[in-house]
């Protein structure tokens, strides 16, 4: 059989088996270029199984482009907690804006002005135009470039530009004529639950008969990929401190800065305990010197207050960052009263880790919470008391500026839970405090 009836196989094939076994899918229920183009973003790096609820509940709170567009961010990413990549989030709200700014509030069908939308790329464009406008338009991501490769034996690495060129060209060559919609989502639904990644399913794969890849005993070992950079670990100290007084029920929380890394979010105050050195993964540090250092951090921005001992370990996994998290409870301090001896204390365990640190690593003090030995030292007055910590922009609520990294800080009791943004591993440690779990931590 020659490459062009090979090809025929493949799409009528996948066509029927598609037509008999697709999933029944929210987004797919509806030709509705807003919800194409939402599940697309929210399918990015993320499983269907675990999307579902979650976009059932956006578009039931933002079911239009105008609703998206002119909603609060804070809520939009509340919708997004636990989703993780908030970026896309951000994105997609902004894309939203641009729609109704550039196009009156109707998702454009020119491939170019969908693909000028803010966080859509030219898997995104291609979907959005094939599945909402059955336009000819390949849309290849991972699963496809999986398939392709297997079916056709592309032994070309998938990480390149110039392999992704080819597949799109392969992808386009495929597409029966008048049946976008339905092809693209069906080589989707093949590459999801049948050519996967590890265990491919070839006995019952509908176009098994050409499959190249299977024939030639490849199935396993394609499609070639260059691996990764590994993320780079990180071992941070957090603090979950507990108010006392006013604050009582309460605990601190901060707003990250508006820009990088979960931009915006809310978040326990964190300090980095050790960078790693090249090749190595930083280790948990001791008790004693973690809970000075991380007093010495909540110092430094002008809270006093003393850790009482180690609630949880935890971990948080970014595309190039792991941070393992060692998690302290917290008690709220006296200013006046105990700041001195905590900042002391905390210059103390500095120093030493400082000097442990000097010939593995430099200096690290390029981000908010990691400590700088002048901010320790520079933090009293004249007369040995404290500095103004923190002007208070919202007392009402608590709101409060750091002293020294400037960001954003508020005291929280649980009823703030449903209004604030929270990155996941935030969200269930705050929601693990108020549930009773390190009420036995102590000293």
């Amino acid at each position: 059989m020659g490459l062009l009836e090979q090809k025929r196989h493949f799409s009528v094939n996948l066509l029927d088996w598609y037509m008999v076994n697709r999933r029944d899918l929210p987004w797919r229920r509806h030709n509705n270029p807003y919800f194409t183009w939402v599940s697309e973003i929210m399918l990015q790096q993320t499983r269907v199984d675990t999307v579902i609820p979650y976009f059932n509940r956006f578009i039931g709170n933002f079911p239009t482009v105008q609703a998206l567009a002119e909603a609060p961010e804070e809520e939009v990413l509340k919708n997004w907690e636990g989703l993780g990549y908030y970026s896309r989030a951000r994105n997609l709200q902004a894309a939203a804006r641009q729609v109704m700014e550039l196009h009156g509030g109707e998702m454009p069908q020119d491939k170019q002005a969908v693909f000028a939308l803010k966080g859509v790329g030219p898997y995104t464009a291609g979907a959005i135009l094939s599945i909402a406008f059955n336009q000819p338009q390949p849309a290849v991501d991972g699963n496809v470039m999986r398939v392709l490769s297997r079916y056709f034996l592309i032994d070309e690495d998938i990480m390149k530009g110039s392999t992704r060129v080819l597949m799109e060209e392969l992808a386009g060559e495929l597409i029966p004529e008048g049946r976008a919609r339905d092809f693209n989502q069906a080589l989707m639904e093949l590459g999801a639950l049948v050519c996967t990644p590890k265990a491919p399913h070839c006995l019952t794969c509908p176009v098994m008969e050409q499959c190249s890849g299977r024939i030639a005993g490849r199935e396993l070992t394609l499609p070639v990929k260059t691996k990764a950079k590994p993320p780079r670990p990180e071992q941070r100290l957090v603090a979950i401190v507990e108010g006392r007084g006013a604050h009582r029920g309460r605990v601190l929380v901060r707003q990250r800065p508006a820009t990088g890394l979960l931009a915006r979010m809310w978040e326990l105050p964190h300090v980095l305990a050790a960078p790693a050195t090249a090749g190595k993964k930083a280790g948990p540090l001791a008790d004693e010197p973690a809970m000075a250092l991380l007093a010495g951090s909540l110092w430094a921005e002008g809270f006093a207050a003393r850790p009482e001992g180690l609630a949880t370990h935890a971990e948080h996994v970014f595309s190039h960052i792991v941070w393992s998290l060692q998690v302290y409870k917290c008690t709220e301090q006296d200013h006046s009263n105990e700041l001195p001896l905590i900042a002391a204390e905390a210059r103390a365990a500095y120093d030493a880790q400082a000097a442990a640190k000097e010939t593995t690593a430099p200096a690290q003090v390029s981000e908010p919470g990691i400590i700088d030995a002048a901010n320790i030292s520079g933090s009293l007055d004249e007369q040995g008391e404290p500095l103004t910590a923190f002007a208070a922009s919202d007392p009402a609520h608590d709101v409060m500026s750091g002293k020294g990294d400037g960001l954003i800080y508020r005291w929280i009791g649980p009823e703030d839970m449903d209004k604030m943004a929270f990155p996941n591993i935030f969200l269930k440690l705050i929601s693990s405090y108020f549930a009773g779990a390190y009420d036995d931590v102590s000293e």
